[in-house]
């Protein structure tokens, strides 16, 4: 065994040290991914509270700088390199195994970056937990009260929204969210939100995407496709997870209260329609749904179906089921057992946060 020990050169230590590294970095974090996954109230406490705002307010000050989106650029050039890799190897004396294992290494690196600039915040404690919320059991009678008023505020807040409006709306809700800060308890600023376009909008939207937040780069990324109405309420999802809430559910519900309680008729508008759609679609299985459609304004009704033409028109069917596949295995291994039925529980949470408003309104009158 020492015989064997002393044939191994140090030049042959180094080169294996440097090719087990990522491996052990990746492990260490699966460890403590596994240690989040049961101890929420540290990962409150120490990450979302404490090193992500750092992190944030870091990688959003730079990827702030470019127009571009720096996700969308990284993961172009990793297929080119992988591609070229493939070529490198077929006309080379390069073997599969160097190829393999740098793939690997690859992966397990972008593992652990993945959950230590953001993804840590999947094991933190709901944000009914978080705000000290009474939780409502689920109650008929509750939800088709609020659909009521809901449609009643789609209906008193509707107003038209432009492309034109879009820079305006970006401003109202940064200020939105400074007033809402408390109410979310989040971390504002949290770092520079700089909203970008997607490189390839209409390969998301055959697939069914709007939006979505870039975590290695700290990115709010928006479908060119997003149609006016949605722009406010899908600009504010996408940075409430910049914010550090992950949940689907609780970036629909941050959405919906920075859209509504916003002074701008066309954030209300946007964020009442928006959250209507979940409403309407838990109401489907009513008898009675068509009673609460024929409540609806002519001009939402048609809004509504614009919106529903639009993406259908848009749709590619196996591109869609990929990525709602794919993205339901995303969210169940984070700690989202809903999977993509996740953002329809916001009809819960908005509920939850309606009750609430009520408690403290009364608790502010005594």
């Amino acid at each position: 065994m020492r015989k064997y020990l002393k044939e191994i050169t140090r030049e042959q230590l180094v080169a294996f040290a440097w090719s087990i590294w990522p491996f052990v970095v990746a492990c260490l974090i699966f460890l403590g991914v596994q240690f989040a996954s049961s101890h929420a109230s540290l990962v409150e406490y120490y990450y979302s509270n404490g090193i992500y705002p750092v992190l944030s307010s870091v990688f959003s000050s730079v990827s702030s700088q470019m127009p571009l989106s720096l996700w969308d650029l990284f993961w172009v050039a990793g297929v080119f390199m992988i591609l070229y890799g493939i070529y490198f190897v077929l006309f080379s004396s390069a073997k599969w195994s160097w190829f393999l294992l740098r793939i690997f290494q690859m992966a397990a690196l972008l593992y652990a970056f993945f959950y230590l600039v953001w993804g840590f915040n999947y094991f933190r404690p709901k944000i009914e937990s978080r705000l000290g919320w009474e939780i409502l059991k689920s109650d008929e009678q509750i939800f088709r009260v609020t659909l009521d008023s809901l449609i009643t505020q789609t209906n008193k807040s509707y107003c038209p929204i432009s492309p034109a409006d879009y820079t305006a709306v970006d401003q109202l809700i940064e200020e939105s969210y400074a007033n809402n800060k408390d109410v979310l308890g989040i971390n504002y600023p949290n770092g520079t939100r700089r909203t970008k376009t997607m490189l390839f909008s209409s390969l998301f939207a055959m697939s069914g995407v709007s939006g979505y937040f870039g975590p290695f780069f700290n990115e709010v990324h928006l479908n060119n496709y997003l149609l006016p109405i949605e722009y406010p309420y899908v600009l504010a999802h996408e940075k409430a997870h910049q914010f550090g809430i992950t949940n689907e559910a609780e970036a629909n519900l941050a959405s919906f209260i920075v859209c509504t309680t916003s002074s701008d008729q066309r954030l209300q508008y946007s964020g009442y329609v928006n959250l209507l759609v979940y409403f309407l679609s838990d109401a489907s299985a009513f008898k009675d749904v068509k009673e609460y459609v024929k409540k609806i304004k002519k001009p939402v009704i048609l809004d509504l179906r614009f919106q529903r033409a639009h993406w259908q028109g848009l749709q590619n069917k196996t591109l869609d089921k990929m990525q709602t596949a794919a993205n339901n295995a995303y969210l169940k291994t984070n700690h989202i057992e809903a999977g993509v039925m996740n953002y329809n529980q916001v009809v819960d949470l908005v509920i939850g946060w309606i009750h609430q408003q009520s408690l403290n309104l009364k608790q502010q009158k005594k």
